[in-house]
């Protein structure tokens, strides 16, 4: 136990035979299970899997017979964790990328701190800048911005890190079977904690690159997971702001929405057309998108700034 709190582990391993045992080996003692989800593969991580579960009691394997994807190993953990006695639930990837000296942090954010839910922040490390790859950070700081507006938590960073922490009563509490299986399930278990109003917290975390192999296309990456915060930004408002609760800031978010669709691109259109077909700039045309765009842009700073300030406590 760690602080009377009994705590499990989640760990997917896909292909990751160089790796995992030297995982399992690095898992502190006060860990009292290691949920193991071997997600098919065509190495030898199964049998490395068996044989440090033959060594340490504390492995409960889950073996996926064919590959199921990073997302389904999660919820496959999580639920056997929720289904347990344990108090808290984190998430170790299989590589070793994840430096289990920063678990404790991690835990006492819960544990002493009162949040649900932590997750990493390896930019707030010193070590970032050297050590992670800069298209990684690039990519990362895109999809930050992203996912600050999908899920609500504007003062959140690095919202890809995978190390997180969450307690098994929150857990039981959302529809954690209904994660994203893809791209973009961090997004997805941020903005179900934002409907119901649970606490979220950042905690440094040492970014590790090692011998691991990233399966990551970045580019795909990007494009598929932008889609989804896309969905996530209109679920939570509808959900958090239309069925569970009533703000303002939905209807401003909506006049902004619906005078871009209706009115922006298809007068951005029109003035384009007409300026290459006669030659000269259309006044009315242009001063309906300016006019258009500046109070759209209002309605967008106020409809963030009403956001933030309601979320500032979660």
């Amino acid at each position: 136990m760690y602080k009377q709190h009994r705590i499990a582990i989640v760990i997917p391993a896909y292909n990751e035979g160089d790796l995992i045992t030297e995982t399992l080996a690095g898992i502190p003692e006060y860990v009292d299970t290691m949920f193991v989800i071997h997600d098919g593969g065509k190495d030898d991580t199964l049998s490395r899997i068996q044989d440090f579960q033959s060594k340490d009691s504390r492995v409960v394997l889950i073996n996926h017979k064919v590959n199921k994807g990073l997302g389904q190993s999660l919820i496959d953990g999580y639920l056997a964790s929720a289904g347990s006695d344990n108090d808290i639930t984190a998430i170790m990837a299989g590589d070793n990328q994840m430096d289990p000296a920063d678990l404790p942090r991690l835990l006492d954010k819960l544990i002493e701190d009162g949040f649900d839910y932590v997750k990493g922040n390896r930019l707030l490390h010193h070590e970032v800048y050297e050590s992670m790859p800069k298209y990684r950070l690039i990519g990362n700081t895109i999809l930050t911005f992203m996912t600050k507006f999908a899920t609500g938590y504007f003062f959140m960073m690095d919202p890809q890190c995978g190390y997180t922490a969450i307690k098994n009563n929150v857990l039981r509490q959302i529809p954690i079977h209904k994660m994203v299986k893809g791209y973009g399930y961090n997004a997805d278990i941020l903005c179900m904690l934002n409907i119901r109003g649970f606490k979220v917290t950042d905690c440094e975390v040492r970014p590790v690159y090692g011998k691991e192999k990233s399966k990551i296309k970045i580019l795909k990456y990007i494009r598929k997971t932008g889609s989804l915060l896309f969905r996530l930004f209109f679920r939570r408002l509808w959900q958090r702001y239309i069925i569970l609760d009533f703000h303002p800031l939905v209807l401003f978010y909506l006049f902004a929405f619906f005078n871009t669709l209706i009115i922006l691109i298809p007068f951005t259109i029109r003035f384009f057309v007409m300026y290459y077909r006669y030659g000269e700039v259309p006044k009315t045309t242009m001063t309906i998108l300016l006019f258009t765009f500046l109070i759209t842009m209002q309605s967008i700073l106020f409809a963030i700034w009403m956001d933030m300030d309601y979320n500032k406590k979660k």
